[in-house]
């Protein structure tokens, strides 16, 4: 609810990294890890920012925010194919009206 994401290992109850104030203190409404590449994650916060983490790439702040202008977005789902390589990964952004929105992400945050 205060925008911390903890990264947690199943063995144990403290985290192995944690990111206070990731969101500026929104809440983390979705979070999803990417079907194609195992160190990339998407947060989706209530002020519809979707926010990209690469921790290959920096595992101090996201690598890329996106504001989705014009109406909430109220959840989000990624699609893609782990099996395949072809590096293809979609956000799926349900908003608030009932529409659905689905965008690609660029081949450097899909590819395996």
């Amino acid at each position: 609810s205060d925008g911390s994401i903890r990264l947690h290992q199943m063995t144990s109850e403290y985290p192995l990294m944690q990111w206070n104030d990731s969101t500026k203190g929104q809440p983390i409404i979705a979070l999803q890890w990417a079907l194609t590449r195992p160190a990339v994650f998407f947060a989706l916060d209530a002020s519809s920012n979707v926010y990209i983490w690469d921790l290959l790439e920096n595992d101090l702040l996201p690598v890329a925010k996106q504001t989705i202008p014009s109406e909430k977005v109220v959840t989000m789902a990624l699609l893609g194919e782990p099996e395949k390589a072809n590096g293809l990964l979609g956000i799926v952004l349900a908003k608030e009206s009932g529409r659905i929105d689905i965008q690609y992400v660029k081949k450097k945050w899909a590819l395996p």
